[in-house]
């Protein structure tokens, strides 16, 4: 059974970065597909990210497009999310999710295994 542990979330000024980290233990991690979620207070959970299991192939929510970068080391059996020029309205706890298959899918629909999330917060 596949276990997906978040860190890197903090509190940070608008304007600012952090590099999320999703490192997954007890499974095998490149050949499944990956995705970023996340969920504000009150709000459903949004897709933010998805990434293929080469990590060739990625996708972004047109609202982060730009400036968020999703990425994989398979060695290390880690997921990122480097996060740039954040905004007040990015707040939200960020979500690791494991696809069942070997690509992503931009809902939570395929996404079988996900982390306990990490809380991000962009001070205006």
């Amino acid at each position: 059974q596949v276990q997906l542990l978040e860190s890197g979330g903090g509190l940070v000024q608008a304007g600012g970065s952090l590099r999320l980290s999703c490192v997954a233990s007890g499974g095998t991690f490149s050949t499944h597909g990956m995705g970023w979620f996340r969920q504000a207070p009150g709000k459903e959970r949004k897709f933010v990210a998805g990434i293929n299991y080469s990590g060739r192939a990625t996708y972004y929510s047109d609202s982060v497009k730009g400036r968020f970068t999703i990425s994989r080391d398979n060695a290390k059996t880690t997921l990122y999310l480097q996060m740039n020029s954040l905004k007040p309205e990015d707040t939200a706890v960020y979500y690791c999710a494991m696809h069942r298959g070997s690509h992503y899918s931009t809902t939570a629909n395929g996404f079988d295994t996900w982390g306990q999330g990490t809380q991000v917060t962009v001070s205006s």
